[in-house]
């Protein structure tokens, strides 16, 4: 997901909304290291916490007092947590949840989406997202059928083709994982009651049901996607944002599951570095400022995505270029196609060549968004006024040579 045709800028250092590449060319940054920066970079109060910590040491190999309270405070925002876990990465979290939801049912089967991306572990690099989809390599070689067997594909959105994989698999499903917005095949919201039937359908048949939530937690609103939805999972992985830019991955969810986890239970995990000092201090700084702020927060983050949507949408419009333009909260992206995407096909079948010409002529003109189709955009409080008109003027030209 990194790389592109001709090549990759490197980046010199990034200040609030700004990345600068090695060349000195600055550029008004919407890519946000692929979420994490709700703050925009370097963000002082992430900055401050984790300098005081560095002073008293990086790593113990011991618990500390900050664990807890990071904790505490995610089961305190997030819906579905009673217990928290914290791991390094979201690939991590992911692999975890499955593993303690596989632990919890006794069965071996999990229900994965076409282009949700959880990771790059075998089990769920099946029709996956992300780079696995810019590649056209959805299931990658070195996974072994014999893992991929027990995982199930289903089309996002196709509420009944998930109802017949349920009930046809029951006896053997462990797990149903998904990211309740999929933000790895470019940006695509579920449909009316797409997630109450995942909800209802995996409570009837005692299923275990993971929300991925290390794109959209804390993102769409303090509690993440289950939040904005409505609807709560058993398990919930969390990542990104929590971080506050540095690594940092969390699965949390039910007690009763949460507790299978070692030493407590007998399914295992561990990791050197989870919930090290650094990221704590990072992630306590982030999500106390977020919790602070209140709803204001998130509204003034919306007001700001819908400036930059309207703009794309019209410009779109006004030059009769073919384009779907898929938002939420502070979460944008556009398709160069004439039918809305709402899932996996839908979104391969829109114009890749075109999202890069388009992708190319904004980086020449100091905008950065994803080098790819099928990653998302993401607004921070670091973007300004001043950047959001310049945004748009660039997008106007843009259009126009479309």
């Amino acid at each position: 997901m990194r790389a592109f045709d001709p090549y990759p800028f490197f980046t010199k250092y990034a200040k609030g909304s700004c990345i600068v590449d090695v060349d000195g060319k600055e550029y008004i940054d919407y890519c946000m290291a692929y979420g994490p920066l709700i703050f925009g970079h370097a963000y002082s109060y992430v900055i401050e916490a984790v300098r005081e910590q560095l002073e008293k040491g990086t790593l113990y190999g011991t618990p500390t007092e900050r664990e807890v309270e990071l904790a505490e405070l995610v089961c305190g925002c997030v819906p579905s947590a009673e217990m928290v876990r914290l791991v390094t990465t979201g690939a991590e979290a992911t692999m975890s949840a499955i593993r303690v939801a596989r632990g919890f049912t006794g069965k071996k089967k999990i229900v994965k989406f076409e282009g949700c991306y959880h990771g790059a572990h075998d089990c769920v690099l099946v029709k996956a997202g992300s780079g696995a989809t810019t590649f056209g390599v959805p299931t990658s070689q070195g996974v072994p059928e014999e893992t991929t067997k027990n995982t199930i594909v289903v089309p996002y959105n196709d509420s009944e083709r998930f109802e017949e994989a349920v009930k046809s698999e029951k006896d053997d499903l462990a797990a149903v994982i998904v990211e309740p917005v999929l933000g790895n095949v470019g940006l695509i919201l579920p449909k009316e009651g797409f997630l109450e039937t995942l909800r209802e359908l995996t409570e009837a048949y005692g299923v275990v049901l993971i929300f991925d939530e290390v794109i959209t937690g804390f993102r769409l609103g303090l509690g993440g996607a289950q939040e904005y939805y409505g609807v709560t999972p058993d398990l919930t992985t969390l990542g990104k944002i929590l971080g506050g830019g540095f690594p940092m991955a969390a699965y949390a969810g039910k007690e009763e599951i949460m507790r299978l986890t070692a030493p407590s239970g007998k399914v295992y995990q561990a990791g050197t570095y989870s919930g090290n000092p650094l990221s704590t201090a990072a992630a306590l700084a982030t999500l106390r400022t977020i919790k602070e702020k209140g709803a204001a927060f998130y509204e003034q983050l919306e007001s700001k995505q819908k400036k930059i949507a309207r703009v794309l949408e019209s410009s779109a419009e006004e030059h009769d270029i073919e384009a779907q333009v898929n938002a939420v909260a502070s979460m944008f992206q556009i398709f160069f196609s004439a039918n809305p995407v709402y899932d996996y096909e839908t979104a391969k079948a829109a114009d890749n060549k075109k999202f890069m010409v388009y992708q190319r002529s904004l980086l020449e003109n100091g905008v950065f968004v994803p080098p790819s189709q099928f990653e998302t955009c993401f607004v921070s409080t670091a973007h300004s006024e001043q950047d959001l008109g310049k945004t748009a003027d660039v997008f106007r030209e843009t259009f126009s040579k479309l």
